[in-house]
């Protein structure tokens, strides 16, 4: 019995890494500032070696999409490595990066006509292990093609995320992850004048092996923090804290 519990473990752990999920050794797990919401990943861990994609219909919710995962790309690019960033029809302004802490010029932005394109240097760039992450936006992305996608990561370790735009084509993909980022409304700190930080609603829609869930998050200037500790940290009230939650 022992024997066959041991063999199970062993195919559950097999097929999490062919999955994109690489194990940590206790204590060395390398985390992206998510806080709560990486407990919904197998091991609490957000997988790096994997497929991300964003639900964005709407111009607001590409936009906070966007900013989402400038926040992502300023962990995953500490090290110095560059990103790709490839679309039939761009619509981020580079400079805003900084914002989220993220260099503009070590992104390389790839504008092309078509779809295909889009998808083909997709591929060859999540090949590239130089590479820390690779941003396709796309109208909408088939099995095989994400299967193809996928197995580019697991070689070279790039994470790769994918915006689409259409979900009226809904197809069944292997990406790890499917999330979709809405917008709310910015919360001033002290009374301060003008906008507040970016703050989004984060639905985790789909996670392989893992915790789909929801959560209110915002951009806190260098990390992301979830609202409910924005709020415990500025000292508001409970019934405060239900309002904007």
């Amino acid at each position: 019995m022992n024997a066959n519990k041991e063999l199970i473990h062993k195919l559950k752990q097999d097929i999490l890494l062919w999955q994109g999920f690489k194990p940590h050794a206790a204590g060395k797990a390398e985390y992206v500032g998510l806080g709560e919401i990486e407990q919904a990943f197998p091991g609490g861990v957000f997988p790096k070696r994997a497929i991300h994609e964003f639900i964005a219909i709407l111009p607001e919710d590409s936009a906070a999409s966007d900013g989402f995962i400038a926040g992502l790309l300023a962990i995953l690019m500490q090290d110095g490595a560059a990103c790709v960033w490839v679309s039939t029809s761009r619509r981020l302004f580079p400079a805003s990066l900084s914002m989220f802490n993220v260099e503009p010029e070590r992104i390389i932005f790839i504008d092309v006509k078509t779809e295909k394109d889009v998808l083909w240097i997709t591929e060859e760039a999540l090949k590239c292990e130089g590479l820390a992450a690779v941003v396709a936006e796309v109208n909408n992305l088939s099995l095989i093609e994400s299967r193809r996608l996928q197995l580019a990561v697991e070689e070279s370790g790039v994470t790769g995320f994918i915006l689409r735009k259409d979900a009226s084509k809904a197809a069944s993909t292997v990406a790890t992850a499917r999330w979709r980022i809405s917008p709310l409304p910015s919360e001033n700190e002290g009374g301060m004048p003008g906008l507040g930080f970016p703050r989004w609603q984060v639905d985790l829609l789909k996670v392989r092996n893992g915790n789909p869930g929801s959560w209110v998050m915002e951009w806190a200037g260098e990390s992301f923090e979830e609202v409910k500790k924005v709020a415990e940290r500025l000292g508001w009230s409970e019934r405060e804290d239900r309002q904007i939650g």
